[in-house]
């Protein structure tokens, strides 16, 4: 019994899930730190490459906007060869002449456009320095968002890997029980319904092992999808971490970050702007619109009249276009958009209040990980402690077989437990810097420096 209590307390305490995934895994890369998981998710995820080239052109339609405010200027040439029918009638047809002459024509124009009154121009340039922000505002939504990805399949892979260590050093527990039971009985000193007893824990640990190491394979291939490399030997939540370490305050303070930082909803504020001045720019279809236009065109035989002829011509004015009727299209387009405004303004509202109830629950996670990560450190010690009692017990006469292996399995799921708390613990607080819009390269290496080879 004593070789029980120390093959599970030694093993887990010398990190048999190293062992384990060593033994699984090989051949495998060197280690990956969970900021450089971080920096590769950067460069090798494909959704974030993809909100990358977004925000690229989202970037553009500052430029866009302001084309319209800007000179333009186009230049057109042609060259062509003609042949015409001239047919002259006179007073007396007898008179009567036709003649074919063949000729070439060119025609070349320069001209200058630029807007002097253009409220069309106007919305659009004010549009595209919003939708500019509104894409870097969604930009920065997904960066912090990829980190939470990277951090969570990180620990993914990391808590697979723990069941799986806690798993096999579970088999080899009751193995190891199952030769003493074994003995006791070829000794007269044991009974039957022990070693059916063990033999049932044996073969559900068997089975809960399979699946582990299936487990351990998706979260790897998962984390591998989002970093875009063989992730190698994943470093290991520190022991010595301590929920005391990190403090996140009051939910009002978190609250106020949000809604003063939170990306998510600058990006849909600058959305509201956006349809907002869509509306004025559909208004700008009822006003006219002024243009300087400036033009130098050159002709040679450009038409039958100016056959045989040259010409240049050089114009600079002012050209009003007025709009009169576009058979209700302005006050279709522009109700339209209207409701498109006041569409985004209560999306707005609605995502507040889902951040706002994200947030709350992350906040509450933070909060009962804290209290659950102390109550399961003491599980755990007395877990072990019970370990030590039931053996003794046992000797006495007082404890059975049974007994020990429970407390063997309430040893064992309050390990699980402990572990995944602390990375709930961890997630929970990347949660709430994220939706407060506060996460960056620092936070990452902050949590990381939790973790250790």
């Amino acid at each position: 019994m004593a070789y029980l209590t120390k093959t599970l307390c030694g093993a887990l305490r010398r990190g048999a899930c190293a062992a384990v995934v060593a033994a699984l895994y090989g051949g495998s890369a060197g280690a990956v730190t969970l900021q450089q998981a971080y920096q590769a998710a950067l460069k090798n995820d494909p959704t974030f490459r993809m909100n990358f080239y977004e925000n690229e052109a989202g970037k553009e339609n500052a430029v866009l906007g302001r084309a319209g405010l800007l000179p333009s200027v186009s230049a057109q040439f042609s060259n062509s060869r003609n042949v015409a029918d001239i047919e002259n009638i006179a007073a007396n047809p007898a008179y009567n002449s036709t003649s074919h002459p063949r000729y070439i024509s060119r025609s070349s124009v320069v001209q200058l456009r630029q807007s002097l009154l253009n409220l069309d121009a106007v919305a659009r340039y004010r549009q595209g320095k919003v939708q500019a922000a509104q894409s870097e505002q969604q930009y920065d939504a997904n960066v912090n968002e990829v980190a939470t990805r990277v951090v969570s399949a990180y620990c993914d892979a990391l808590f697979a890997e723990d069941q799986l260590a806690l798993a096999r050093v579970q088999r080899d527990m009751y193995l190891e029980q199952q030769k003493v039971n074994q003995r006791l009985f070829e000794k007269g000193e044991g009974t039957k319904t022990d070693m059916l007893e063990t033999k049932a824990r044996l073969d559900l640990a068997e089975a809960m092992l399979v699946e582990s190491q299936d487990n351990v394979v998706a979260m790897r291939n998962t984390l591998e999808g989002v970093i875009g490399m063989d992730p190698g030997e994943l470093d290991k939540l520190s022991d010595g971490f301590r929920v005391t370490d990190l403090d996140i305050g009051p939910f009002e303070k978190w609250q106020k970050l949000a809604l003063e930082r939170n990306h998510e909803l600058a990006a849909g504020r600058l959305a509201v702007e956006n349809t907002r001045l869509e509306i004025s720019r559909n208004k700008a279809g009822h006003y006219p619109r002024v243009d300087f236009v400036a033009s130098y065109s050159k002709g040679d035989s450009e038409s039958l009249n100016t056959y045989t002829q040259n010409t240049v011509n050089r114009s600079v004015g002012v050209q009003v276009s007025i709009p009169i009727y576009a058979g209700g299209a302005v006050n279709a387009q522009t109700r339209q958009a209207a409701a498109n405004y006041e569409r985004t303004k209560a999306d707005l509202d609605a995502r507040t209040n889902k951040l706002m109830v994200e947030l709350r629950k992350a906040h509450s996670v933070v909060q009962s990980s804290a209290h659950k990560i102390d109550a399961l450190i003491k599980a755990v010690e007395s877990g072990k402690e019970l370990m030590k009692a039931t053996e003794q017990s046992i000797k006495g006469g007082v404890r059975i077989n049974l007994d020990l292996l429970n407390a063997q399995q309430q040893l064992f799921t309050s390990q699980r437990d402990l572990a995944q708390a602390r990375y709930t613990y961890l997630l929970g607080m990347l949660r709430l810097r994220a939706i407060a819009g506060t996460i960056g390269d620092t936070d990452i290496r902050e949590i990381a420096a939790y973790f250790r080879p």
